[in-house]
Order: structure tokens, then sequence, then C-alpha cells
């Protein structure tokens, strides 16, 4: 009783996936096509009942549950208090509920609001910054540039949430390189969220994104540029007792610790691989 395809952050594989949405509210992002098979949509409050029905055989003793698919922040303030309580009583033994969600709608809600959702249940986000360049920003057509990306983050942290953080590597190109590490480094430092991701861009063929690579128009960083795109970012990232992880499976280098105490032995073990002379990228089949 899934909608197909599934999906949820590395670090939510252990939890109970309760699909409360169906596809992306936004699903413009041009290097994306993870829903764009999909029309958005709730699910029904009878669909949502039959859902968890399914579900609680197997799952009564949850103690994590992630709320899918993405942006189930765009309902309404009603609605996603409604559907908490229920799925409250439904597992009592929830520790954790987290979804996704994107910065517009984070903007889009008061923070009265934002802390009404926090208080009912919602205690993690995942925001998908991808980049903290203007021009990728707007090239990806991700709907909100720097400053509005940075509002809220601190929005959702103002509001009581923990936040996790993604950058995309690579997604600026060769030619905005670094334009998207600096930049980047700058959004996240300004947002200084608990958890903060570095993935690599890894384009589907179906994507926008892959129509602009076959043109030419745009160019994918090789290997060793992305490492380089990365020490640079990392080298300017001032954070506070973030959790940064780099260990998904599109990573290059695997790499973890919390920045920025840790920020120095990271960078310099991504030197050392880029001085090496003998550098050999990790690789993926299949995500």
């Amino acid at each position: 009783m899934y909608s197909m395809p599934l999906y949820r952050p590395p670090s939510e594989a252990r939890s109970l996936i309760i699909q409360v949405t169906e596809g992306c509210s936004h699903n413009r992002c041009r290097f994306c096509y993870m829903y764009k098979c999909k029309q958005f949509r709730m699910k029904s409050d009878r669909e949502l009942k039959e859902h968890i029905e399914w579900l609680k055989p197997h799952y009564s003793h949850a103690e994590r549950i992630f709320l899918a698919d993405g942006n189930v922040l765009c309902l309404k303030t009603e609605k996603i208090l409604e559907m908490l309580d229920y799925i409250k009583k439904e597992f009592p033994n929830a520790k954790r509920i987290s979804s996704y969600s994107g910065p517009l709608d984070i903007l889009r809600k008061s923070e009265e609001e934002l802390k009404s959702v926090r208080e009912a249940g919602i205690e993690l986000l995942y925001m998908g910054v991808e980049s903290g360049s203007d021009r990728v920003l707007s090239l990806m057509d991700k709907g909100v540039n720097q400053s509005q990306m940075i509002e809220a983050g601190q929005k959702a942290i103002r509001a009581g949430f923990k936040l996790s953080c993604m950058i995309i590597s690579g997604l600026g190109g060769k030619e905005m390189m670094h334009e998207h590490a600096l930049e980047s480094a700058k959004v996240i430092s300004a947002i200084n969220p608990h958890y903060f991701s570095l993935l690599r861009l890894v384009v589907e063929e179906e994507s926008e994104l892959a129509e602009d690579i076959r043109k030419g128009s745009f160019q994918m960083l090789s290997p060793m540029e992305v490492l380089e795109e990365n020490i640079l970012m990392l080298e300017n990232m001032e954070l506070e007792d973030c959790i940064f992880r780099a260990n998904h499976v599109s990573n290059h280098v695997n790499q973890a610790g919390t920045l920025n105490r840790d920020k120095d032995v990271l960078v310099t073990r991504l030197k050392v691989l880029r001085d090496s002379g003998n550098f050999i990228p990790m690789e993926y089949d299949t995500l």
C-alpha cells in the first residue's frame, strides 16, 4: 500500500515510513527526478487510515517514524495537527517523527504555526538546500534564493525543530564550481543546522539537467574536481556542534565528524587523497 517510488533519507533506514502524501508539491527542480512520475496529492483520511491499519501489525512498536513523500509541511497546519494526533495514538511508542520539508513550505507558515507543528510531534526536518548560490538555485529552479533559504532554515530552528540540511556537490558544474562551494558554505554557516549532509550530483537520464549535459551547456565535475570543491566548501564553513556526514552511496569519499570541531581533520584527509597521486573515487551501481 505504498505509492512507488518511495524515498527516505539514509538516516531513516530503520524508521517506519508512513506515506501521508504522494509526490512533491514543488517538483520543479531540474536535477531531480524522484517524484516526476507522480502527481502531488495528499492521501484522504480514509486512505491514511487504511495505510496505517496495513502497517500496524508489522510496526506496532515503531519508535521512529518518517512521513513521506516530499514536503509534508505544505499541507494546511490544521490538517498536519490532526494527522499527527492520529498517528501518535496509533503508534504510542514513537519517540521521533520526521519529514522532508522544502524551504517554501517553511516560509509560507507563520512561526506560531511551525511551533504548533513541532509541539504536535514532528521533531526533525530534512531541508534540501542543494546550493547557496543564487545562480545555481535559479538554474535548478529551486524556487527560492539564497536569502530565502537562510531565512527558512533559521525560521525552522527558531520554531524548535532539529534541522538537517543537504548540499549537492557538483551542482554548479564546472562553470560555477567555486561559486557553488563558497556560497553553499556561506548559507550552511548562516543557518548552522544540527545536521549537515554532503551528497554528490547524480543525474538521472530523464531529468531536465541531463538534457543540458547532452547539449553541452552543463559540464559535470570530475571526481578530482568534486574533491577540490568539497575541500573549498568545508574550509569556509563556520559551524557550531553540527553533525556532518558525507557517507551517502553517491559520495566518492566517505566522511563523518562534527563541525567545526573536526574540520581540520576532515579537510586534511581530503587534501592527502588529492595529493596522493593515486586517488581512486568510490563508485556505485545504483541508488
